[in-house]
This record gives structure tokens, C-alpha cells and sequence, in this order.
């Protein structure tokens, strides 16, 4: 069963539930007063939004890798409100973004790496062992399909209607 075959947030919040059980992935002491970026007004409501974030940074990485930070920066930005004036998009933090990254590689899910052109980082073997075991946990259970019964012919039951 693969990835893409279960709910995206439900495989996200496993995956978190997963990555608090490892020593390397604990929160810094700023995370629970820190915002996600300029974007945000309020700093996250979730006390484990450091692991769903280092997650969902995990998924992002076996999708699009090799990826950096300033990718992954722009992914998790969004639109700042300035009253009045428009919007603009903003960049999400980058330090949350680093720290995490360097959390997943102490813990050797993911590794830097180049492909042609394009540098950063992607998922190592451990980590694709984690996140298939995860979709597995999520997978639902595969049905055996049951024959198809006869249908018995409708033909008796216009006959007396027509009676």
C-alpha cells in the first residue's frame, strides 16, 4: 500500500504520532512562542505542532525532493492581512524549516543529495521504510469480492400485476 493511497491528513497526523517516539525530533524551547511566519498573527494553537509540521516538511520532501528550504519556505507560506491595503504572500519561517530538516537528517530519514541540477534534500531508505509502514497502518482493509448471486427473474411479479 502506498502514500497515495490514504487520506493526506490522516497520513500526516500518523506520521507525527510516529516522529514524537524519536529521540532526535523534540521542539526547541522558543516553539511554543514562536509564530510560523510573517504571515501569521498568533503563534499555533496545537501543543505537537512541531511533529505534525516536521511531518508534514517529510511528506513535502519524498514528494518533491531533492528540495531546500527555500522551497519548502514559499510551500508553507501564505497571505499576510494588512488591513486595508492587499495582500501579499509571504515566505513561512525558515529556522522552523532548518531545524526540522536537521532533525529528520540527525535521525537519517532524509540526507542532502544532488540530482542534475537540483540540490537538497531526499528521503534515505529509513524514511521511506517509515512513511510505507505508516501508509500501511492506514490502509483499509482490502475486501474479498463476494460472488454475485443469481437474480431471479422479475417475469412472476408483472405476471400478477397484470392480473
Amino acid at each position: 500500500m502506498s502514500m497515495y493511497e490514504v487520506p493526506v491528513n490522516d497520513f500526516i497526523e500518523k506520521l507525527g504520532e510516529e516522529l514524537k517516539k524519536l529521540p532526535e525530533m523534540t521542539p526547541p524551547e522558543w516553539a511554543q512562542f514562536v509564530k510560523t511566519g510573517v504571515h501569521k498573527e498568533r503563534p499555533p494553537v496545537r501543543a505537537d505542532w512541531w511533529y505534525v509540521r516536521a511531518a508534514a516538511i517529510l511528506r513535502s520532501v519524498f514528494m518533491l525532493g531533492p528540495i531546500g528550504t527555500s522551497k519548502l519556505r514559499s510551500k508553507y507560506g501564505g497571505k499576510k492581512n494588512r488591513g486595508h491595503k492587499t495582500e501579499h504572500t509571504y515566505k513561512g519561517s525558515g529556522s522552523i524549516i532548518r531545524k526540522i530538516l536537521q532533525q529528520l537528517e540527525s535521525a537519517g530519514l532524509v540526507e542532502k543529495a544532488e540530482k542534475e541540477v537540483h540540490k537538497g534534500r531526499v528521503v534515505t531508505g529509513k524514511g521511506h521504510a517509515l512513511i510505507d509502514q505508516v501508509a500501511k497502518a492506514l490502509a483499509p482493509a482490502k475486501k474479498k469480492a463476494a460472488p454475485k448471486k443469481a437474480e431471479k427473474p422479475k417475469a412472476k411479479k408483472e405476471e400478477k400485476a397484470d392480473e
